[in-house]
């Protein structure tokens, strides 16, 4: 298995005080975006960074939005390219910027082994066809290139996103108590733009798949000493959180 890279060792650690911050965080997703996701992608550099050295990589984020994450990546030295499907999605924080291409996560519009580092935060539970998408990533990238994936696990505390904690009893039945709680549908729609997506799935698909190597498989957010929690099954679906699939494009 290759060993991640010493860039951005000293500067990021997986820690239970990061965590408790990043935890801290979402609770101002929806209030406060650009706070959000602003945090979030700078510890993604920090993860990532642990990989591959991202200066001069051509970097492709799947479901990249308005492009919160496009600085840190290009302060780390990417060139920073974007994708997503809404196009008012895109344009949340003015003009789509240059380097941004409206598409399918599920046929990525970029011929194969198109770049070095394909990227994809949080969307996954988003499409209907999550593997698929997890399959076009690895087209796109090129032998010797870097694909991380992750993705909310339907079963942990945040699955349901903003109809949390509700899903646990039902992905509909949350939708159906957010509505008449908000007066309004969320922003997440279980059953079309929200799915249930579990560790099972991608510990699955990292093992069936065959044109790239696996790196790691981690919890995102969670503190490195709890990472053991992945090989106990069914509570890794409660604790996770958030899975990372980190391959290698044979």
């Amino acid at each position: 298995m290759p060993t991640p890279t010493t860039l951005s060792s000293s500067r990021w650690k997986a820690t239970l005080r990061r965590s408790r911050h990043l935890l801290g965080e979402f609770g101002h997703e929806q209030t406060d975006p650009a706070r959000f996701y602003s945090a979030i992608a700078d510890d993604s550099v920090g993860q990532l960074s642990q990989y591959v050295d991202l200066d001069g990589q051509r970097f492709l984020d799947v479901g990249g939005g308005p492009g919160y994450f496009r600085d840190a990546f290009r302060a780390a030295g990417a060139t920073y390219l974007s994708l997503d499907a809404d196009a008012g999605e895109l344009a949340g924080l003015g003009d789509i910027a240059e380097g941004t291409v409206i598409g399918s996560g599920m046929q990525l519009p970029f011929r194969d082994a198109a770049v070095d580092v394909c990227y994809s935060s949080n969307v996954l539970e988003h499409v209907p066809d999550p593997w698929l998408m997890a399959d076009e990533m690895v087209r796109v990238t090129r032998s010797g290139g870097t694909v991380f994936i992750s993705y909310t696990v339907w079963f942990g505390p945040w699955g349901g996103h903003e109809t949390s904690p509700w899903h646990f009893l039902g992905g509909r039945r949350a939708r159906r108590r957010y509505a008449r709680t908000h007066g309004h549908e969320p922003k997440n729609k279980y059953g079309e733009s929200l799915f249930a997506v579990t560790v099972r799935d991608g510990l699955r698909w990292a093992r069936t798949q065959t044109d790239a190597d696996v790196v790691a498989v981690l919890p995102r957010y969670n503190p490195s000493w709890s990472y053991w929690l992945l090989k106990v099954p069914l509570v890794r679906e409660v604790v996770t959180w958030n899975l990372v699939l980190i391959l290698r494009k044979k």
